[in-house]
Formats: C-alpha cells, structure tokens, sequence
C-alpha cells in the first residue's frame, strides 16, 4: 500500500535530488508546450493557450535558467577535472545548454507574445524540436552524469552547492 504521507520534496541540502526533481518539472513543461502548440492549431489563440503560453514561458525564463546556472556555475567546475571521461559528459552537456538556449531565443518571444504567431504548424514544429531536445539533454543527464557525480562528491561539496543554490534563487 502506498504511503498516506507525501514524499517529502528534495531540498538544498540534497543538492543533486533537488536537480533530478528538476527535470520532471521540465518534462511536464515540454509536455504542456507540445499540448498547448497542439491546441493553438486546434482551437486557435484563446484563453487557454495564452494561459498554458505564459506558464511555460514563465518556467522556462525562470527555474530553468537557474537550473543550467546551478550546474554550469557550481557542479561542473567540481567535476571537471576529475576524469577524461566527466570532462567529455560535461562538454557535451555544455554544448546541449546552448543548443536548448538557441532555440529557447526562437520559442520564447513567441510564447511571451502568443499574438506574434502567425503560424500554428510552426510553432508545433518549433515546440516538438525544443521538447525533444530538452529531453535527450535531460536523459543523457541523468544517466551519465548525475549516476556519477553522486558518487563523486563529498558532503562538504554537496553542501556548499546546496547554500550557492539557495543563495541565487533568494536574489532572483
């Protein structure tokens, strides 16, 4: 039976959970981009769209920015250095972010002015690129990066990662 009692939500002194829970966060955003861009061919641009537009532009402005600083600015300088093959998964994850950034500068205008628009089909095709992309990235993160680092750092790491994290979404 399952617990009657939440799970309780990763927190800054469980850096790395908190980033992995991240990631379901950004999934379920891919997930409303893709829906929405499908209801804008649909339905056309209403209430619901721009409702669904701003959320997803919202979070993606947001917590996934600061998702990306917490590893570029904190976890990868760590990790870096420790082997040839951390120092290739962590180049490629570099090249990902600015490949998910590059077409966030495409998607986002879009989604933070839905009436700039102009045509439904290619806003799916934009959205499903940036989805599955954002996804891969998300994958390769977890299974070859994260599965290591947790191996990899120490306590006192951990918990000056933690307190950088805390520290930059209290000045946002």
């Amino acid at each position: 039976m399952d617990s009657l009692i939440p799970d309780v939500a990763p927190d800054f002194s469980d850096p790395l959970e908190m980033l992995h829970a991240c990631h379901q966060r950004m999934r379920d955003h891919c997930d409303l981009l893709q829906r929405a861009a499908q209801h804008l061919n649909d339905n056309g641009l209403d209430d619901e769209f721009k409702k669904a537009a701003a959320q997803v532009h919202r979070y993606f402005a947001s917590a996934a920015i600061l998702h990306q600083q917490d590893e570029e600015q904190d976890l990868f300088p760590l990790l870096i250095r420790s082997s040839m093959k951390m120092a290739d998964i962590i180049n490629q994850l570099k090249q990902q972010h600015q490949a998910i950034q590059q077409l966030w500068q495409e998607l986002a205008p879009l989604l933070a002015r839905p009436v700039k628009i102009e045509d439904p089909a290619a806003l799916i095709e934009l959205g499903d690129r940036f989805a599955e992309l954002y996804r891969q990235h998300l994958d390769y993160e977890e299974q070859e990066f994260l599965s290591m680092a947790v191996h990899m750092l120490s306590q006192e790491q951990l918990d000056k990662i933690g307190g950088a994290m805390k520290q930059r979404r209290q000045t946002v």
